[in-house]
Parts: C-alpha cells; sequence; structure tokens
C-alpha cells in the first residue's frame, strides 16, 4: 500500500496547474472510493496517455467496480467509468462506450469540471457500483 500511496502522491506533485480543478476532483473521488469498506486501489500508468485509477473489492469476480481515468491532455480531464450495467444512470450524463472498460461495455463520465451536484452524481454512481461489486 505504501508504494501506491508513494506513486499517487508523486503523480499529484507533477499534476499541471492548467488541470487543477480536476486534480482536485481526482482527489476527492480518490477518497471517496477508500472510503467504501474493503476497497483496494490499484494505479495503472501510461505516460502520456492515461494514468487509472482501479477500485476493487475482494467479493467481486471482475477486476474492479470503478475506474477513475486521468486522460492527458491540455488540460487533463477525467473519465470516471463503470460496467454499464453495474450502474444507472437517471438523468443521463454518461456515454455508453462499446467494449471500452477492459473489453466489456462501460459507461463512462467525462469530467472537465464539476459542480457539487455532479460530483455527488458521481459518487452515487460510485456507491452504487460498490453495492452491485458486493452483490457478486
Amino acid at each position: 500500500m505504501k508504494d501506491l500511496q508513494q506513486e499517487i502522491s508523486s503523480f499529484l506533485a507533477v499534476w499541471p496547474v492548467s488541470s487543477h480543478v480536476c486534480r482536485t476532483i481526482f482527489i476527492e473521488l480518490m477518497e471517496f472510493i477508500l472510503a467504501q469498506e474493503g476497497t483496494r486501489l490499484k494505479f495503472h500508468t501510461r505516460p502520456g496517455v492515461t494514468y487509472s485509477l482501479w477500485a476493487m473489492h475482494h467479493k467481486q469476480i471482475r477486476p474492479l467496480y470503478a475506474m477513475v481515468d486521468v486522460i492527458e491532455d491540455e488540460p487533463r480531464w477525467l473519465s470516471v467509468c463503470f460496467y454499464s450495467e453495474m450502474v444507472t444512470d437517471p438523468v443521463g450524463r454518461g456515454n455508453i462506450v462499446a467494449g471500452g472498460l477492459l473489453g466489456e461495455d462501460g459507461l463512462c463520465f467525462d469530467v472537465e469540471e464539476a459542480t457539487r451536484e455532479q460530483l455527488n452524481y458521481l459518487k452515487e454512481r460510485i456507491g452504487e457500483a460498490y453495492t452491485t461489486a458486493m452483490d457478486g
């Protein structure tokens, strides 16, 4: 866990100022994910392309229940993704990405900046995915 913390801390330390809002959102979502009991994180990096934070639980069959992707662009932006059948999208903010989440259909929410209401909406989706993952 310490290596993961160091890796994420190093990543955050060099986050470009131009996308500081997304950095704040990334941290808030990461902290929310870590508050889910039994959740573990993995951090997959593809420098220059994406930096992916995977939320996992030992009870689930799939490799993750939520993914927060940092898209390397100017400015950086986030794509918060779930397996499409693990969450709902009652107000239609997400985009279905066929085969886009580890080869399965994903539901992704792109974030460049967010209001408190939008962040709460994402947290609700994370909570929903967590509950679905816990059910197997």
